[in-house]
C-alpha cells in the first residue's frame, strides 16, 4: 500500500542521529551537514518506488553537492522481515546505485520515529540552520520512473534553499512504501 507524507512543517529542527554507514564509519548529523543546506532522505534497497528512481536520486545529491547540499540516505526497515534491506544488502546497493553520500542503517527504527518518516522515499530538505524547508517528493514518478524530463521537484527546491535559505510554498508530497516498522518487544 502506497503511502504519502505530511506536508512540510517549516523551521521544524533536524533531530540528532548517530548511525553506523555502510562505509563502517559512524555518522552524526553534524558529520553530514552541508554549508548551505542537508538533504535526508529515508529509503531502502527493494522499494519499488525507490528502485524506479535511485539513478535520479544519486544524479540530484550529485547535482546538489556543488550548492553546499549535503545530502544522506537512511535505511530503518525491519531487516530481520525484510532481508533484502539487511546491512549487507545495504552495502551492496550503495556501491552498485553508486552512492556518492553516506547510508545510514538505523536498525533500531529510532532516528526514522524521531523524524516522522513514512515512507521510502521520504525526503528532508533542511537549510543550513538544519530548519526543515522540504518534505515534498523527488518528481512525479511513482512505481515506475515517469519521463526523463519530469521537472525536478527535490532538486529545484533544494537549490531554493541553498539560494535563499527558504524551499517552495507548494510542495508535493513524497509517495512510496510504508517504512517496515518491528513489532513492538
Amino acid at each position: 500500500m502506497a503511502v504519502e507524507t505530511p506536508i512540510c512543517d517549516f523551521g521544524w529542527k533536524a533531530p540528532e542521529f548517530e548511525l553506523r554507514g555502510t562505509d563502517g564509519r559512524v555518522w552524526r548529523l553534524g558529520d553530514v551537514a552541508g554549508r548551505n543546506g542537508t538533504l535526508v532522505m529515508f529509503i531502502c534497497n527493494h522499494c519499488p518506488y525507490v528502485r524506479s528512481v535511485i539513478d535520479r536520486i544519486v544524479r540530484d545529491a550529485h547535482d546538489l553537492a556543488p550548492l553546499g547540499i549535503a545530502t544522506v540516505a537512511i535505511c530503518s526497515n525491519d531487516a530481520d522481515a525484510y532481508p533484502e534491506d539487511s546491512f549487507d544488502n545495504m552495502r551492496r546497493f550503495a556501491a552498485d546505485m553508486g552512492f556518492s553520500f553516506p547510508y545510514l542503517h538505523d536498525e533500531k527504527q529510532t532516528v526514522a520515529r524521531a523524524y516522522g518518516a513514512v515512507c521510502t522515499p521520504d525526503f528532508f530538505g533542511f537549510d543550513r540552520g538544519l530548519g526543515l524547508q522540504y518534505r515534498g517528493r523527488l518528481d512525479a514518478s511513482r512505481k515506475e520512473a515517469g519521463p526523463a524530463d519530469l521537472r525536478r521537484d527535490l532538486f529545484l527546491a533544494m537549490k531554493q534553499v541553498a539560494e535563499t535559505g527558504r524551499g517552495p510554498d507548494h510542495q508535493i508530497a513524497s509517495m512510496g512504501c510504508s517504512i517496515k516498522w518491528k513489532e513492538p518487544a
